[in-house]
């Protein structure tokens, strides 16, 4: 089904074409928003009769004198020095609603982009051999809700998820397992393969911690456990195979890391640091034959005009080591190339902690220098803030720990399980739906928590909060969802039905004009990588609903005719709190 033309284009296209009957001259962006005095007003005018040297509320009454009614405009007026008040009319809102609800590509309405780019996200960046920590929640969730979202609008998405899977870390490991192979114990969980992997990966992180601590007190060890790194870089088969078990080790970890937050990820998206270990000379060549890198003290450095450090001696990215390993800056500058000229991407964005910010800035600068990046492909880093605890410091347990993924993730499950609990009863919830729900519940206030937030921010975890019935929560959103599919269970025989004929209460006009709205959100947060305001609207539209069921009686209404069209208003708004939430990656359940 084609677009739906929203309420917003449609008025603002007659105002502009008012303005421009008026005032040829001028320009024509009536700068239109919603308000509280009227469905919209246009503040432009001010700005454009400045501009002209005209009357501002001269130039308004000669504006709304040419502004074509009819079936959508019901009223505009001018107020001020000039604002204009626009209210529509019942008809035209119900029927732009009902032409959503129509969509039978079950899209709202919502466009594809005319022009889709192919954008490469890189996130969710988990480290082999270790276990994935509070520190990673947030690279993910964003990440995820931005694939869903961007994947929605039309663009073509590769994800990348680059995991540290190379370097020095992996050449002790292996020289400290070979040394003491005893302490490699895999004990079995009653086969439970979730259990198995995470008691598998939790001794690989304790010996990953032992063979760091040794390596940074015993001399001997360290050179061994570097002879080691070069056979690994050189491929010397029996140190290949103890790496590539590792690998495999961690990926069933991950996998089942990330199946508990409820996101796909897929084997082919995983390429990490060592997917690009043959690229690593090239691209070392290329950057000092073009000039862009230069030796320093052997080292191949890229120098920066506003990069000093606090003596206020330049501060470069090392891409090359003067003992000739690679940093993250070689493996980093190998992948945008590999995702320009092999992925042919146009737009690469990175969901990386902003404590990363000046390195991802040099990385994009010196690949600019190299022509990697022009103005046809734009590098971008989506930088996120600190997840803090209820006292406002970062997130650790009481012995300083970093708080481990899992153990967050099965609390918050826990809490929101004793929830649903609590109203199982009441509402008939089998036990399969009782830990079916909680996991939704679970799960989703976690992710909400952080969507709600703008990425850059901190913000608290505080799992009291984000269960909560009350307040900005996804068991607030979810709520309303489940209780408009109670209320269509209950209708009946009486279904939605669109009726542009009966007139609208104020409360299902201002229902109505936010679910227009749907689409124009959705194109604002791809195109500016705001998933918090996608979470923000859906908010505003469950809040929109608490007030509708407060005034505006749907089973008990006062005719047949305007129960159908409530409860087609209420069906809209659970489809699209679904698709929206969806986007954000969390599921409605349809009881709760």
């Amino acid at each position: 089904m084609a677009s739906v033309t929203s309420l917003t284009a449609s008025v603002h296209q007659r105002l502009a074409h008012a303005l421009t009957a008026a005032l040829p001259e001028a320009g024509t962006d009536p700068l239109l928003r919603r308000s509280d005095r009227a469905d919209f007003q246009a503040n432009g005018i001010l700005a454009l009769a400045k501009k002209a040297k005209a009357n501002p509320r001269e130039l308004a009454t000669q504006v709304v004198a040419r502004v074509e009614s009819g079936e959508l405009i019901k009223e505009i007026e001018v107020s001020g020095p000039g604002f204009l008040n626009i209210t529509l009319t019942d008809r035209a809102i119900t029927e732009n609603l009902a032409a959503r609800y129509a969509d039978a590509d079950a899209r709202l309405g919502v466009p594809l982009a005319e022009h889709p780019g192919t954008t490469v996200i890189d996130y969710a960046q988990p480290n082999v051999a270790k276990e994935m920590h509070v520190g990673h929640l947030r690279s993910a969730v964003i990440g995820d809700a931005m694939v869903q979202i961007l994947e929605f609008t039309g663009e073509n998405v590769v994800r990348r998820h680059h995991i540290g899977d190379w370097g020095t870390q992996f050449g002790m490991l292996i020289q400290y397992l070979d040394e003491h192979p005893h302490e490699l114990d895999h004990k079995e969980t009653d086969g439970d393969l979730q259990a198995s992997g995470e008691a598998a990966m939790s001794n690989l992180d304790r010996l990953y911690k032992t063979a760091r601590k040794l390596f940074d007190s015993d001399e001997e060890f360290k050179t061994r456990a570097r002879r080691r790194v070069v056979d690994l870089q050189a491929g010397a088969p029996a140190t290949l195979a103890a790496w590539q078990k590792f690998v495999d080790e961690s990926k069933i970890y991950f996998f089942s890391v990330f199946d508990k937050l409820d996101m796909e990820v897929r084997d082919a998206d995983i390429v990490g640091e060592s997917g690009y270990n043959d690229m690593l000379a090239e691209t070392c060549r290329l950057l000092e034959e073009s000039g862009v890198a230069v030796r320093s003290e052997g080292a191949l450095c890229v120098f920066f005009d506003d990069v000093k450090g606090p003596d206020g001696n330049p501060v470069p990215l090392i891409v090359q080591k003067s003992d000739g390993g690679y940093g993250y800056a070689a493996t980093d500058l190998s992948a945008i190339r590999d995702r320009v000229f092999h992925l042919k991407s146009d737009t690469l964005l990175y969901v990386v902690d902003a404590r990363q910010s000046l390195h991802f800035k040099m990385v994009f600068e010196t690949a600019r220098r190299a022509g990697w990046l022009n103005d046809g492909v734009t590098a971008r880093q989506l930088a996120f803030g600190t997840v803090l605890g209820k006292d406002g410091k970062p997130f650790k347990t009481r012995e300083g720990e970093t708080i481990r993924l899992v153990d967050l993730l099965d609390e918050a499950i826990d809490r929101a399980t004793a929830v649903v609990r609590e109203k199982a009863e009441k509402i008939g919830l089998s036990e399969r739906e009782i830990v079916e729900n909680g996991r939704y519940v679970g799960i989703g206030a976690v992710k909400y928590a952080d969507l709600s937030t703008s990425a850059v921010r901190d913000y608290k975890f505080d799992l009291d909060q984000m269960v909560s019935l009350n307040g900005d929560t996804s068991v607030y959103l979810q709520y309303a969802y489940a209780r408009i599919q109670s209320i269509l269970r209950k209708a009946g025989g009486a279904g939605p039905a669109a009726r542009p004929e009966v007139g609208l209460a104020p409360a299902e006009r201002a229902l109505g004009l936010h679910l227009d709205q749907f689409g124009e959100t959705l194109a604002e947060v791809a195109e500016s990588y705001e998933p918090h305001k996608l979470a923000a609207y859906l908010f505003r539209l469950a809040t929109l609903l608490t007030t509708f069921y407060d005034q505006c009686p749907v089973l008990k209404a006062e005719t047949s005719a305007q129960m159908e069209n409530r409860l087609f208003l209420v069906d809209l708004t659970a489809r699209t709190l679904h698709q929206g939430m969806a986007l954000l990656g969390i599921r409605t359940p349809e009881k709760l």
